[in-house]
């Protein structure tokens, strides 16, 4: 059983972890090289512990107490109950959910590991330079809802465990697996090594429209997209075994990359009509 503290002092060196959330720099320097993250949210705590994330501690507004009190019973972490006062001074935000856990990261797996899982019909996705943490949790939300198996980052996408990306994935981070590619572009020969078709999402007028490509030109393929402004690179169009695009009305040339993701992974679903 988990031991609950009474904090009132948002300067309490226990409530390190939950310092300066808002400080991204501070976050993207402290967590990874601390292997902690944060999970803000009920359901989104629960997902990560059941997802089997070693909890460091919980900060809880008092209301939160009794909702969490299953974990807490379960759980040998210390839980800080805070006034949601104190909570906003400690994180520099109001903390409206109420709830915050302070994770252990586990070690990433190599993508080789990724690659090597799976059957014939597997899909993943490729993401190229996802540096906004909201599109990032956004999109691994729609991989989890619409059957992609894993996915591999390039070495300057955004941490997927950075807490804004969390937050919009639902949780979702943690139950897709993923893993970051160290050489970018030249690794996507391995994607290609392991019997993957890379499917390029881009505008262009030269790309295939999705409804016309083939179902079976979506068996083990990797879909991959670009970055929030100029979408894939150059050299990532190269590297790909085939352009793809989201037929769009005239006068619009592309969609959010969140958005665009989403109607990508429904359009190359299995089951999809003929």
């Amino acid at each position: 059983m988990a031991d609950l503290i009474t904090v009132d002092d948002p300067d309490d060196p226990r409530l390190r972890d939950y310092t300066g959330l808002t400080d991204v720099e501070l976050r993207r320097r402290r967590e990874p090289e601390e292997g902690l993250f944060i999970a803000e949210g009920e359901k989104v705590i629960r997902r990560a512990k059941d997802a089997g994330f070693e909890m460091r501690s919980m900060l809880l507004s008092a209301k939160w107490v009794d909702v969490m009190r299953d974990v807490i019973d379960e759980l040998p972490a210390p839980v800080y109950a805070v006034t949601p006062e104190v909570a906003e001074r400690v994180t520099g935000y109001h903390v409206h959910r109420g709830a915050l856990a302070s994770m252990q990261r586990k070690p990433l797996p190599e993508p080789a590991e990724i690659l090597a899982a799976g059957g014939s019909g597997r899909r993943i996705a490729v993401f190229e330079g996802f540096v906004d943490h909201a599109n990032l949790g956004a999109a691994f939300r729609s991989a989890a809802a619409l059957g992609i198996s894993a996915i591999l980052l390039s070495p300057d996408c955004a941490d997927p465990l950075y807490r804004r990306a969390i937050k919009v994935s639902m949780g979702s981070v943690f139950s897709v697996p993923y893993a970051r590619l160290a050489d970018w572009p030249a690794d996507l020969e391995k994607v290609r090594e392991a019997g993957y078709r890379i499917l390029a999402m881009t505008p262009s007028p030269q790309a295939a429209s999705l409804d016309l490509v083939p179902p079976e030109r979506f068996e083990r393929c990797a879909i991959m997209l670009g970055s929030e402004g100029h979408g894939l690179s150059t050299h990532a169009l190269r590297a790909a075994d085939e352009w793809v695009r989201i037929p769009m009305a005239e006068g619009i040339d592309s969609l959010n990359v969140a958005a665009a993701s989403a109607v990508a992974f429904y359009a190359t679903r299995p089951t999809r009509p003929a």
